[in-house]
């Protein structure tokens, strides 16, 4: 099977990552001769747009991904788990954006610019990591590579991007009903999220870190590699509707100097260096939204700490935070060979 005529199906086709997963294929030019849009029953017979064509959605299925050769979901955990086995099965490779693999020993998790090679290793599943797991590493492994990090400390703040379109259009009309004088009413986040902020909501374990902290930490182990690296996570949704920001503290083995720092993340792929000191401008969610990379500057020393330097960085959580780096996934494994469908041939 050449290259030129791959199968790709979207699950979850119809949400902002969705949406986003179509628009990347189109203006990425993948590869592809068919694509098939797949949701929920209530969203079948709604037609999009690709490539100048309309496609009608259709509800997904036991058969849907027959003669698939790629699947890209993003439709949660819980639909994911649901349907695996049948994509798997179907002999199609599982890009999966959900948390319901990630941490599988068996399934690779994957940020292209870090670990290209753990594809070799699939087994039809990859995971997609966290949104603020892949900002971060891009931001920081270049630096890693260099000098062993050995501790980390991040706080996030998170759009509301990070939970969805719904949360995108209910902070939007939380902050007209404040301006107009009204109660502002949640619904998809369990307080007002408009002029205001709230640590993540996610489960707490017994510790009293989140769900969301935890992926930080055990996502950003695995991708790298080191599963004593040492990390620290605080994470907050704020009322910004799309790019999420971190402000990261790093300990490295030894001391790195602010200008080496610098001259590395330069030369960093996926990552732009934006930091003009005199005027007091870095990286903000506004210019990160709808762009590939991460911006990163405010790289200065911690006074506290000779051998730890403190960054600052933004990136769109819907692009290189979900979609961009699922499509990066799906171009790495066409690059190396790894659809099922290409190497099942050349093997049987």
């Amino acid at each position: 099977m050449s290259d030129s005529s791959l199968h790709v199906a979207i699950l979850g086709a119809t949400g902002a990552v969705g949406s986003e997963l179509l628009e990347l294929l189109e203006s990425r030019q993948f590869p592809l001769t068919r694509l098939k849009l797949l949701a929920s029953p209530r969203s079948a017979g709604q037609v999009l747009s690709f490539k100048g064509e309309s496609i009608e959605i259709e509800a997904v299925n036991p058969d849907s991904f027959k003669n698939v050769d790629i699947v890209l979901a993003s439709a949660g955990g819980n639909i994911s788990r649901q349907w695996s086995s049948a994509i798997v099965s179907s002999g199609a490779t599982l890009i999966d954006n959900s948390s319901a693999f990630r941490m599988d020993e068996n399934v690779p998790l994957i940020v292209p610019e870090i670990n290209p090679d753990a594809i070799l290793n699939h087994q039809g599943i990859i995971a997609n990591p966290n949104c603020t797991t892949i900002l971060l590493g891009l931001a920081i492994y270049p630096l890693h590579q260099v000098n062993p990090i050995e501790r980390l400390v991040v706080s996030t703040y998170q759009s509301a991007s990070g939970a969805g379109a719904r949360a995108m259009e209910e902070l939007k009309q939380q902050s007209k009903d404040i301006l107009s004088g009204r109660a502002p009413t949640p619904e998809i986040f369990p307080y007002p999220l408009a002029f205001n902020l709230f640590v993540h909501n996610s489960a707490l374990n017994e510790q009293g870190y989140c769900e969301e902290e935890m992926k930080m930490l055990n996502e950003t182990r695995k991708i790298f590699g080191e599963p004593h690296l040492r990390i620290s996570a605080t994470c907050v949704r704020v009322p910004v509707l799309r790019a999420h920001s971190e402000s990261v503290n790093i300990e490295f083995k030894a001391p790195m100097t602010v200008e080496r720092a610098t001259q590395l993340l330069e030369k960093a792929p996926g990552v732009k260096l934006v930091q003009n000191w005199k005027s007091n401008y870095f990286p903000m969610p506004i210019d990160a939204s709808g762009k590939d990379d991460v911006l990163v500057g405010r790289i200065r020393q911690d006074l506290s700490h000779p051998s730890a330097l403190e960054l600052w960085l933004c990136g769109d959580q819907i692009r290189k935070g979900a979609a961009l780096n699922a499509i990066q996934i799906a171009e790495l494994l066409v690059s190396k060979g790894c659809v099922k469908s290409q190497y099942t041939k050349t093997t049987f």
